[in-house]
């Protein structure tokens, strides 16, 4: 059980490296001169290998042991964050943020099957659901502490600081969890076949559809927070509580959602219920009526994040039960990561350009409301793929 516990720290620690980027973001603009649209890809280029590589990814996982790739994955993000410190021109840093979103990848797909190995049956839900809130607790972590470490130290050590983090996981986790079993060699084949009913179904499209609606508006809207409040005036540790207890909440959500649908709700309504959260306050944290009433704004951001954090909780269920057969979850699960990768890698880049050419925030609703729509429609497609398998079982 304390393995498991470990599996779960690695996935945090791999999370903050996703973190640490948007309280960095100011001191980057000002010592660099990056642009409002280059912090955009700066945030989204982690999810590069995501975007291309997720599904693929998980089998490699399998084939290199669970273990020793979230073991390659810490060393990976260690090695691209020590580099990252002494980077001195923005193209250095998108690479170097391409390689993190590599290690990244390493570290969080092995992590539920893992955990599957290391926990009793009926301890398995409750650590998998503890799993699900990894990517919101580093991400908090990191906007908490961000905009009180860099100010006195800057960004270059906040980078190694990541560095010396993740070497750290890693031998922990190298001496810590048990030793991969070994397991016969799979046909390539295989493995082409296990992905080839996958990508030919239905159900994981939708599911990774509606994960990619919801991923990349959230990463916009709390990926430039710290950006926006700085540019408002907020400074030190007032900027790193209200950004860090942006991305919190969301904890709270993935774990409620679970609830509710252990309480008999349709994954349709909990999904209906997070996007109309998001709409409405992404709504109020940047429409241009809001604008004399700042905590009426964060109001808006915590209902977008905290009731939001529903979208995901909820897609992880589904996924599961989507999936066309169970030789299938992993690759699912991979798609779904691939395509919120997509989500994440398009969305900071379009809130950005969308905010420069109108001069401010004021039109991001436009975006976050078009992702809410889309992902409505699509829960409505999933829950009836849903029936339409129940019937066929």
């Amino acid at each position: 059980m304390k393995g498991a516990w470990l599996v779960v720290a690695a996935g945090g620690v791999a999370a903050l490296q996703v973190g640490k980027l948007p309280p960095a973001l100011p001191a980057l603009q000002a010592e660099l001169g990056i642009t409002l649209v280059q912090s955009g890809f700066l945030l989204s280029m982690v999810q590069l290998a995501g975007l291309t590589l997720a599904v693929f990814m998980g089998m490699l996982a399998d084939g290199m042991g669970l273990k020793r790739s979230m073991v390659r994955g810490l060393l990976l993000l260690t090695l691209a964050s020590a580099a990252g410190g002494l980077a001195t021109s923005v193209t250095a840093l998108l690479l170097l943020r391409a390689i993190e979103g590599l290690g990244f990848l390493l570290v969080a797909l092995p992590a539920p099957a893992l955990i599957r190995r290391l926990v009793p049956p009926q301890q398995l839900a409750g650590m998998l659901g503890l799993w699900g809130a990894y990517m919101p607790t580093g991400t908090a972590l990191a906007l908490l502490a961000g905009p009180l470490f860099i100010p006195a130290w800057g960004w270059s050590a906040w980078w190694w600081l990541f560095a010396v983090v993740s070497v750290g996981m890693a031998g922990w986790v190298w001496h810590a969890i048990p030793v991969d079993p070994d397991v016969p060699q799979q046909a390539a084949a295989g493995g082409l076949e296990r992905l080839r009913r996958t990508l030919g179904a239905r159900g994981p499209w939708l599911v990774a559809l509606t994960f990619g609606m919801y991923s990349g508006q959230w990463l916009a809207v709390v990926g430039f927070l710290p950006s926006i409040y700085a540019a408002a005036g907020l400074t030190g540790g007032l900027l790193g509580v209200l950004t860090a207890l942006a991305a919190a909440v969301n904890m709270g959500g993935n774990m409620v959602s679970g609830r509710l649908l252990q309480r008999g709700w349709a994954p349709r309504s909990n999904l209906w219920l997070g996007f109309g959260a998001m709409a409405l306050g992404s709504t109020l944290a940047f429409a241009a009526f809001t604008e004399g009433w700042p905590w009426l704004r964060y109001a808006g951001v915590l209902l977008f994040s905290g009731l939001g954090g529903l979208v995901p909780g909820t897609l992880f269920s589904l996924a599961v039960r989507l999936a066309p057969g169970e030789q299938q979850v992993a690759a699912t699960v991979g798609w779904v990561q691939q395509l919120s990768a997509l989500g994440q890698f398009i969305g900071p880049p379009s809130a950005a350009a969308l905010a420069a050419r109108a001069g401010g925030w004021q039109l991001t609703p436009l975006f976050t409301l078009g992702c809410c729509a889309g992902g409505a429609v699509l829960a409505v497609l999933a829950q009836r793929q849903l029936a339409a398998q129940s019937r066929h079982v």
